[in-house]
């Protein structure tokens, strides 16, 4: 499912953009008020969207874009002068000042086309041939000898790759084979 964090450099700004969200039936997984803060926060998630300003205490929203894996996006909310129209992909924009109506319909506009994007992968992993499945079953198998882990854990293992390197979860498995020699 995917997860939203807000993050503002002002505490009080960030707290209102949760309570309009939540009052509007979105839940909010966290408020921040640094992009390390966020970081943090998305380690521990699969997907997601960030709802932030144009700058942070540490970094600005361009950074934090780079640093974050490809299945989240970012709402920025900020002045046209800020971002004009060269948002970079994954980044969607939002000028100030913000009405309500136009935040909340964004934000679902966004999980919306996360939860299509979801429904692909669960389609695409449906319809592999048994080629893939033996590579990817290959890749758990190692991947639970060498490491330890259970089936589900090395399943977990390669999806989170998957997901955070921007790649399907045969090329992945394909990778993880590479790498340990297999």
């Amino acid at each position: 499912m995917s997860e939203i964090i807000v993050v503002f450099p002002k505490k009080e700004i960030a707290t209102n953009i949760r309570n309009i969200l939540v009052r509007g039936g979105i839940d909010v997984y966290g408020v921040c008020t640094t992009g390390a803060q966020a970081l943090q926060m998305v380690d521990h998630l699969d997907e997601g969207i960030i709802v932030c300003g144009y700058r942070f205490q540490d970094m600005v929203y361009t950074q934090l874009r780079d640093s974050v894996p490809e299945a989240f996006e970012l709402l920025l909310i900020a002045s046209a002068d800020k971002w004009g129209q060269n948002l970079a992909e994954g980044v969607v924009g939002l000028q100030m000042p913000i009405k309500v109506y136009d935040l909340l319909n964004t934000v679902e506009m966004m999980l919306r086309t996360q939860q299509r994007r979801r429904r692909k992968r669960r389609e695409e992993a449906k319809n592999r041939n048994p080629a893939q499945r033996a590579v990817i079953e290959q890749a758990k198998r190692l991947l639970m000898d060498r490491n330890n882990l259970t089936e589900e854990e090395a399943h977990r293992y390669l999806q989170k790759n998957s997901m955070d390197s921007g790649t399907n979860m045969i090329e992945t498995a394909q990778m993880v084979l590479t790498i340990m020699g297999e």
